[in-house]
């Protein structure tokens, strides 16, 4: 061993586990010692009430032997105590007692007692016994720390694949954000405007069943794919300066149907799974979000309620984001104008509700737009979700 080595753990001198013996008789107490007391480290108590003091102290003892028949608080009511306390209820508890009768054996069983040892006390049973249960209890003890660590890394892994899918997600979304010559910071600012939106409308009655917390977390995550479909526009439309001319305008409007077609492939190749239903949201929002309240809207010219409702708050984000930042065929439009333009639509082109949230909450949208700024130059997670 060279200098620079950890040095090595001292072996451990004498009995190292810690049990209580219970009894108010100190003959019993000293019979009890003198079998255990070669093996483990021995405390003792002469009564029930000192034995709960015993228990709940250091060092805490890993196996009680308790006596039933004693005065003030028996062994039963000791045991129920014991279980009852968070700091020892999960220390096995032998009785010792002179007691043989199956039903004394039986209602101290169903209180929790671990096993019983009737008196008089033969030193090979106590010592059998008392190993079985700590050896039960290094069992119990190992399998909750093997399920622990487990829980813990499943908990790991599981948000591991959640940062993949995320970062999966927006690299595809840029694909085609980029085509069209915008940022990732446009899938930032739209995802959290679904967000702020879907917050708010929680808390009206109507909508406060469909937006659970992880159904807001699902839609602002999806909400990313909304202009997948971009990628299937060619370069002389995607980019034109100017005005649309009308056939130009009908090949514009595909991209819905193409967005939601290629995110539908994916379901396909997919067997049924919790992890679809994200696919399945954004496929919605990619196919639906250029619907309008009154039905004029495209692919499929739905209205109402019959457009989704992660949809029809795509929608409101999508227009909101695209009249205050700057295009190439456009400049950008003030916050105030923007605003307008959308409370005008409330009823005609967005869902009278969505429109009532957006206004509700304007000050989260001012500082979304801040924050994820077109010059914003580093991906940031969503708000931690």
């Amino acid at each position: 061993m060279t200098s620079s080595d950890p040095p090595e753990p001292a072996a451990p001198v004498g009995p190292t586990r810690t049990l209580l013996v219970v009894d108010d008789t100190p003959e019993n107490l000293s019979v009890l010692g003198e079998i255990l007391m070669p093996h483990y480290r021995v405390r003792a108590a002469s009564s029930g009430e000192r034995a709960l003091v015993v228990a709940a102290s250091d060092p805490r003892p890993e196996l009680i032997l308790l006596d039933i028949m004693m005065p003030g608080l028996d062994g039963y009511q000791v045991l129920r105590r014991l279980r009852e306390d968070p700091a020892t209820r999960d220390i096995p508890v032998i009785f010792v007692t002179a007691l043989d009768a199956e039903d004394d054996e039986a209602r101290g069983l169903d209180l929790g007692a671990a096993d019983y040892i009737t008196k008089p006390l033969r030193p090979p049973i106590v010592l059998a016994r008392v190993r079985t249960q700590l050896e039960l209890r290094d069992a119990r003890d190992r399998m909750r720390d093997e399920n622990a660590w487990l829980e813990d890394e499943v908990a790991r892994r599981m948000a591991e694949n959640q940062r993949i899918q995320d970062v999966t997600v927006r690299a595809l979304a840029s694909v085609a954000e980029v085509r069209d010559m915008e940022t990732g910071a446009h899938i930032l600012r739209t995802q959290n405007y679904v967000r702020a939106l879907a917050e708010t409308l929680s808390h009206d009655p109507g909508y406060a069943d469909q937006l659970s917390q992880d159904r807001i977390a699902l839609y602002s995550k999806a909400a990313a794919l909304h202009d997948l479909g971009k990628v299937g526009i060619p370069d002389a439309i995607l980019l034109k300066p100017g005005k649309l001319d009308p056939q130009e305008w009908e090949v514009m409007k595909t991209h819905a149907r193409l967005g939601a077609d290629a995110i539908w492939e994916a379901i396909r190749s997919e067997p049924e799974g919790e992890g679809l239903e994200f696919l399945r949201v954004a496929m919605e929002i990619a196919h639906y979000h250029h619907e309008k309240w009154d039905g004029s809207g495209y692919p499929e010219g739905l209205s109402g309620s019959d457009i989704p409702l992660s949809a029809r708050l795509m929608a409101v984000a999508d227009v909101y984001d695209a009249l205050i930042c700057p295009r190439v065929y456009k400049a950008a439009m003030p916050r105030e104008e923007a605003v307008a333009i959308i409370t005008d639509g409330r009823g005609s082109h967005f869902d009278p509700k969505l429109v009532d949230a957006f206004l509700t909450c304007q000050a989260e949208f001012q500082a979304i737009a801040e924050r994820y700024r077109d010059d914003y130059a580093v991906v940031e997670k969503l708000d931690g979700r």
